[in-house]
């Protein structure tokens, strides 16, 4: 399983793409999705696509003395996930702006929407704590992605 990024179709604007499966350490005794667990597999895919963009967040902190933070997550869950269960987990640039990033996340289970979250994101310098702006390259990739 891979992330792969899918161009803008029509209205819709390009996304993150990452499969995931729900293995038995992600739920609970019931066999039902941990509800923190959907902001894991959010993370993930927001990572795997900075990835696919090619910046890796440990060299970006290491390089570049930024990292990205979470600031923000409105999260709705609207059907629970259980153990075995296919997931595909989407993040589309909501908006873009100079220290931060806003990413509207959807988890599916087949086609039928489970989990949905608006994440804003933060670029913050490593060594300080403070915001800074996102780095021009990665910023011209996101922008591909708006």
């Amino acid at each position: 399983m891979h992330a792969s990024i899918h161009p803008a179709s029509g209205e819709r604007k390009a996304f993150i793409s990452l499969p995931v499966r729900v293995y038995y350490e992600d739920t609970d005794a019931g066999g039902v999705v941990y509800y923190a667990n959907y902001l894991k597999f959010c993370e993930r895919a927001r990572t795997d696509g900075l990835r696919a963009l090619g910046f890796e967040q440990a060299r970006l902190a290491a390089e570049a003395d930024l990292i990205f933070v979470v600031r923000r997550v409105q999260a709705e869950y609207l059907q629970a996930a259980r153990l075995d269960d296919l997931l595909e987990v989407t993040a589309t640039i909501e908006r873009l702006g100079g220290a931060s990033v806003v990413f509207d996340q959807q988890i599916r289970r087949h086609d039928q929407l489970i989990f949905e979250a608006r994440v804003t994101i933060a670029c913050v310098s490593a060594s300080a704590g403070r915001p800074t702006p996102i780095p021009p390259a990665v910023r011209a990739q996101f922008a591909t992605l708006v």
